[in-house]
């Protein structure tokens, strides 16, 4: 006897994978919500995920690779994780939901709305068949926004300050982003300062292309002059937007990288 197609859902602590969940938990009951924890993660993300919990009434998988971060730093030689050479997502997200899918058959529901061009991660294991309900639906950022304020979830408290989900010292974090991490969890700032000094190559390895942490920190004032005036001009050109979507608009113009496409798991 041939087992049962299982259904995943990949919580990321943000706002889409939340709303995909608000939208389904009723649907489909035998849906298993996972989410793959680095183990640095921001508190805002644990509290996010305890909320969708007691709100949805569901039961959520942490996952983990066997190895944390540091280990995996040393086996790459110290060569902090970046856009070019994501080691970080490979080894700590998707290894671990592999091995909790094994070979059993699976379809993977993704929150990956419809006025999004992104595809998210996508398994290249023949096993996992991704689904994308909000593009089906025709939903957009709008409709996402109404189901998790009529559930009663709301957004994550980062929002406030940060446009996604993601390791403290996500490398696809704004400059921006960067200060006011240094405001809102210091000692977060100082791990991920720490992590690009002392390597026993003697190299430093920078999160940011170009400069240190601390060469950033140095232009805090101008970092944060700029991207006031550029919620400024988003204000004015929409002066109803939430602010959450406004900074993550002003953000995404401030620098044009794509997020990584396995943030959403």
């Amino acid at each position: 006897m041939s087992k049962p197609v299982r259904r995943i859902l990949g919580l990321s602590g943000g706002k889409d994978s939340t709303a995909l969940a608000v939208l389904l938990h009723k649907e489909i009951p035998d849906m298993e919500y996972f989410f793959c924890d680095t183990h640095k993660e921001l508190q805002e993300t644990y509290d996010y995920l305890d909320r969708i919990k007691a709100r949805l009434g569901i039961k959520i998988h942490y996952l983990s690779a066997k190895r944390g971060f540091d280990h995996w730093l040393d086996v790459y030689g110290g060569v902090l994780p970046s856009p070019k050479m994501r080691w970080c997502t490979k080894q700590m997200k998707i290894l671990p939901l592999e091995k909790f899918v094994g070979d059993d058959e699976a379809i993977s529901y993704i929150g990956i709305r419809a006025d999004e061009s992104r595809e998210g991660y996508i398994s290249t294991k023949p096993n996992i068949k991704p689904v994308f309900p909000f593009k089906e639906r025709g939903l957009v950022k709008a409709d996402i926004i109404r189901l998790l304020e009529e559930s009663g979830i709301g957004l994550p408290d980062y929002y406030r300050w940060r446009s996604r989900s993601g390791c403290f010292f996500c490398f696809f974090q704004r400059k921006y982003e960067w200060v006011r991490l240094a405001e809102e969890h210091p000692n977060l700032f100082n791990e991920a300062v720490k992590y690009e000094q002392n390597h026993s190559d003697g190299r430093t390895y920078t999160w940011t292309e170009g400069e240190t942490l601390l060469e950033l920190l140095d232009r805090k004032d101008e970092i944060i002059a700029q991207h006031e005036k550029a919620m400024a001009r988003e204000k004015k050109a929409a002066p109803n937007r939430p602010l959450a979507e406004a900074l993550e608009a002003v953000l995404d113009e401030e620098d044009d990288e794509l997020p990584c496409l396995a943030c959403n798991l």
